[in-house]
């Protein structure tokens, strides 16, 4: 009975956001805060799943400007967790398939943020280009998942390079985001679901002579270790 409540409530919730948002987003259309105003509503549906988020932020990333924000992407209720810690001046990059999904689809690109079509690689190496010329011109941020899918449970995944290369293009540090395994822990029958961690970490300045996948490479070892610390601090709560 409660998954039934909470499944009611969260589509009752994404149909007025779409509604509310894309009114939002006809006054004002790609705003540079569009998306952190659409962001914290999504992140504030992490309670109706019985979550309890805390969110922590390295000082150095703290209002470090534009940047390129890489995060672990795990399941469909990420849209109801990773938001909550998405800054300002921020627009993500999402597959070009999302807007065919009814409102959401138009919500998602009116509201400023970025399609990529991954199936066509000289598109998607443009649309790399723009979103470094973007971060340029407009001192935008770009949030992005390197790992191009979700995990579902099987750990970090490798990254694509493609977050690399925009902050390489734009001159701009990647600042890694990592959230805890969520797995298999949330049960919509379930009234408590425990606590999510996400942290995000020091901006981490790319090196020009270094290449992308080196990069990758690195912090994704970065991310994976802190993943790993994230967990146990779950396991001991």
């Amino acid at each position: 009975m409660l998954a039934i409540i909470r499944i009611l409530i969260m589509a009752l919730f994404i149909l007025l956001s779409c509604i509310f948002g894309l009114i939002l987003c006809l006054v004002k259309p790609f705003h540079i805060n569009n998306v952190h105003i659409l962001a914290s509503w999504f992140g504030s549906m992490a309670k109706m799943l019985g979550v309890k988020l805390v969110i922590t932020r390295h000082p150095d990333a703290q209002n470090c400007g534009p940047a390129v924000y890489v995060a672990n992407h795990q399941n469909n209720y990420d849209i109801f967790t990773l938001p909550a810690a998405v800054p300002k001046n921020c627009v993500s990059l999402g597959k070009k398939s999302l807007k065919w999904i009814p409102f959401f689809g138009q919500l998602y690109w009116l509201s400023g943020n970025i399609l990529i079509d991954r199936g066509n690689r000289s598109k998607a190496a443009g649309t790399i280009s723009k979103s470094a010329d973007k971060i340029k011109q407009k001192g935008l941020s770009v949030w992005m998942f390197p790992e191009g899918t979700r995990s579902y449970g099987r750990g970090l995944l490798p990254f694509k390079t493609g977050a690399f290369h925009t902050a390489l293009n734009a001159d701009v540090p990647v600042v890694p985001v990592c959230m805890s395994t969520t797995d298999k822990t949330i049960k919509l029958n379930r009234w408590d679901n425990g606590t999510i961690y996400i942290d995000m970490l020091a901006p981490q300045p790319l090196d020009k002579k270094v290449g992308a996948r080196e990069h990758a490479t690195r912090i994704h070892s970065i991310m994976a270790a802190r993943i790993t610390e994230l967990d146990a601090q779950v396991r001991e709560k």
